[in-house]
């Protein structure tokens, strides 16, 4: 059956065989957003479970896809996708007190630093106003990545029946907000340092991983991991100032 026809006939009759097999033919969509955020959420969580989180997404998206827009599914679902399992890692609530604590220690720093300065804060800046070594530095933004990452994403999320839903988004008031955090998005992104940047695009735009980042910047994984973390420290910073967060 021709996927048009299928979701005519799911829309209309609300059958359920029709619902399992949209289920089915997007089902990899799931296995795709869950394996990218696998990346990061890795060592604290299953796949499989992300996968289990992203099902529920996948099958709300279904629900509430409007077939008469002008929107791909895929893109529609994915964000739904990856709003589930967002939403579910967040009531687990795994993160250990102790990680919390650095990470928001170290966006301290980062904040203090980058307010007065105007600019994205280099290592040793970060190292001088913690105390601490520039080794030490390093470490603990490749341990806090994980946060960071989740951090960011509950964020933008949240925003949002602006950001996520896209339920709405045809309205001026919705294409207004968005177009305005995509500006905002835009400039914070320009603040980074220049590798910052190239990670940023590679990860995000490209849809690449640490591995992949790191054989193209000749850098380690530990290494992108670290700039990755800061860079969404600095980009939570000036959203943070422009009243986003």
């Amino acid at each position: 059956m021709a996927i048009d026809l299928l979701w005519r006939n799911y829309k209309e009759t609300k059958e359920l065989s029709y619902k399992q097999i949209l289920i089915e033919k997007y089902i990899q969509l799931v296995k795709i957003v869950a394996g990218r955020m696998y990346n990061y959420y890795g060592g604290n969580v299953e796949y499989e479970d992300l996968v289990g989180f992203g099902i529920f997404g996948l099958i709300d998206a279904i629900d509430k896809f409007d077939i008469n827009r002008d929107l791909k599914f895929e893109t529609y679902a994915q964000i739904r996708i990856r709003g589930s399992i967002i939403d579910n890692l967040r009531k687990l609530d795994w993160i250990p007190r102790g990680l919390r604590k650095k990470a928001k220690e170290m966006e301290k720093a980062i904040n203090t630093i980058e307010n007065k300065l105007g600019r994205s804060a280099t290592i040793k800046e970060i190292a001088d106003e913690l105390k601490t070594n520039e080794t030490e530095v390093e470490s603990i933004l490749s341990e806090i990545s994980t946060l960071n990452v989740i951090s960011l994403e509950e964020t933008l999320v949240s925003k949002g029946d602006t950001y996520a839903a896209l339920s709405d988004l045809d309205s001026p008031e919705k294409i207004f907000e968005n177009k305005e955090l995509r500006c905002i998005l835009k400039e914070a992104i320009d603040n980074l340092s220049d590798k910052e940047k190239m990670v940023i695009s590679l990860y995000y735009y490209d849809g690449l991983t640490y591995k992949e980042i790191a054989s193209i910047l000749g850098v380690s994984e530990s290494r992108i991991s670290q700039l990755h973390s800061k860079a969404i420290l600095s980009l939570k910073n000036l959203l943070a100032l422009k009243g986003i967060i």
